[in-house]
């Protein structure tokens, strides 16, 4: 209290806005991760004691409450598909992290890189879906693949992440690339090297933060995405954002609040894993 007294109105404001800001913010992950422990399994909002059986569930350690199966004929099935829509989502979202990172990073290299006519034209093609509304792009790929004969599934969706998300790869290897020195490829070449080594020795380490940066938010992009997933996702590919949606009218499952638990710790430690290999190779 002394401290904030000492403190002029202006940064009094700015220090209560901050706090107001992370409030919100944070507040709903608060409430996801405190729930997650709830032992009321049809009301999750009345806090009926604590309980990880929801994470047992899950896991495979323990099996669904009898008296609960018993009087929800779709209880079962609905929690087995949910498991089901999260290997979809962590299919769909190494896969198209991998496919997007590739082309990005090496459309990021060309144009920075080479001298050829149009070139501006080809980096705002690059950034144009990244631009785009959602759900206009999501019925755009809905017209195409149904116009291709495609069937809707998980290779469908793949597809669709990567329309918009190797524009997010593209421009954040492109901001770390404007920062590199090109005297560096030259003086490898000059040492002998050729392009393949002067790649793998000189450029990629100093991409390795800007790749690495633009495939941790392709991955988190692509398991968050709900508006163009929905239109272009199969009966039986259905991913967790999808499928989570389906369920408000419904009522959440408490194992719901487990998975988000979970996603929340491992992008918490990915988070300080990077942070930490940043700081070390300041270092």
């Amino acid at each position: 209290m002394k401290y904030l007294r000492r403190l002029p109105l202006s940064a009094m404001l700015l220090t209560f806005y901050s706090l107001l800001f992370f409030a919100f913010i944070y507040a709903p992950l608060a409430l996801i991760v405190t729930y997650s422990f709830n032992a009321n399994p049809v009301n999750m909002m009345v806090w009926d004691g604590f309980t990880l059986d929801w994470y047992r569930i899950i896991l495979g350690l323990k099996d669904r409450p009898v008296d609960i199966v018993n009087s929800s004929s779709a209880y079962l099935d609905s929690t087995d598909q949910l498991l089901e829509t999260l290997r979809n989502s962590l299919i769909i979202a190494t896969s198209t992290t991998t496919i997007s990172t590739v082309i990005g990073t090496s459309a990021a290299i060309a144009l920075a890189r080479f001298r050829f006519r149009m070139r501006g034209f080809y980096r705002g093609l690059m950034m144009m879906p990244m631009t785009m509304p959602d759900i206009v792009l999501g019925i755009g790929l809905l017209i195409f693949f149904v116009s291709a004969g495609a069937k809707l599934g998980l290779t469908t969706i793949i597809i669709g992440h990567c329309t918009f998300l190797t524009s997010y790869v593209f421009i954040i290897v492109q901001a770390r690339m404007a920062g590199l020195d090109p005297a560096l490829e030259e003086a490898s070449a000059d040492l002998g090297a050729n392009e393949w080594l002067t790649f793998r020795k000189v450029l990629l380490p100093q991409l390795m933060p800007g790749i690495a940066g633009g495939a941790m938010l392709a991955f988190i992009i692509s398991m968050d995405d709900l508006v163009i997933t929905y239109f272009i996702s199969g009966t039986d590919s259905t991913t967790l954002p999808v499928f989570i949606f389906s369920m408000v009218r419904r009522g959440v499952k408490p194992e719901i609040n487990a998975i988000a638990t979970l996603i929340i710790l491992v992008s918490i430690i990915i988070a300080a894993v990077g942070l930490w290999l940043r700081a070390r190779r300041k270092d």
